[in-house]
């Protein structure tokens, strides 16, 4: 968290204030894992840099009640890192490295197995941005990260019999985009 909080510190003191400096976007895609809201903020720091901070809550249960159809993908992720564009800020490819916190619970989806815990790590993506107007650019994007879970497994979302428990390492998929920016 602290990592998290100097990133955000040293994106706003270190920003310019002019225009098509700061960028503002909503993943699509995350939309459609079971409604998770998320925004993004980002501001250019250099020709080829820019910072940024994100979040993606999800906080519905479906079916709850019903144990053999309850399911949740329920989380609260915090994310602050950068991207690099190797011609400018807000247009074409770019490559992203970012320090990720996951509070998350997560089950029913595709068996009954629930699995809730803290997961904390470094993910690193790439993607283009296509710039359909001034303001307006549609991102695309991949990001993998890798990390340490602390976390309890169950048998089913509602009946709290433990299967198992600890902390491990994990390199997971973190992020399939489709944004849309809004660049200021």
């Amino acid at each position: 968290k602290k990592i998290l909080l100097l990133m955000t510190f040293i994106a706003f003191i270190s920003s310019k204030a002019s225009a098509q400096d700061w960028g503002l976007s909503t993943n699509i895609l995350d939309y459609a894992s079971l409604g998770t809201i998320n925004a993004e903020g980002s501001v250019g720091i250099a020709r080829r840099f820019t910072v940024s901070v994100s979040v993606r809550v999800n906080p519905w249960t479906f079916h709850k009640g019903d144990a053999s159809k309850q399911m949740q993908n329920r989380h609260q992720t915090y994310a602050a890192g950068f991207r690099y564009w190797p011609w400018h800020i807000y247009s074409g490819w770019w490559i992203s490295g970012m320090a990720q916190y996951q509070e998350y619970n997560r089950g029913g989806i595709i068996s009954q197995k629930t699995e809730e815990g803290d997961a904390f790590g470094l993910s690193l993506g790439v993607g283009y941005s296509l710039m359909i107007h001034e303001n307006l650019n549609l991102d695309f994007g991949l990001s993998l990260w890798g990390g340490q879970k602390t976390y309890v497994s169950y048998a089913c979302p509602s009946c709290g019999k433990i299967l198992d428990k600890g902390s491990k390492w994990f390199f997971l998929p973190n992020e399939l985009r489709v944004a849309i920016q809004y660049i200021f």
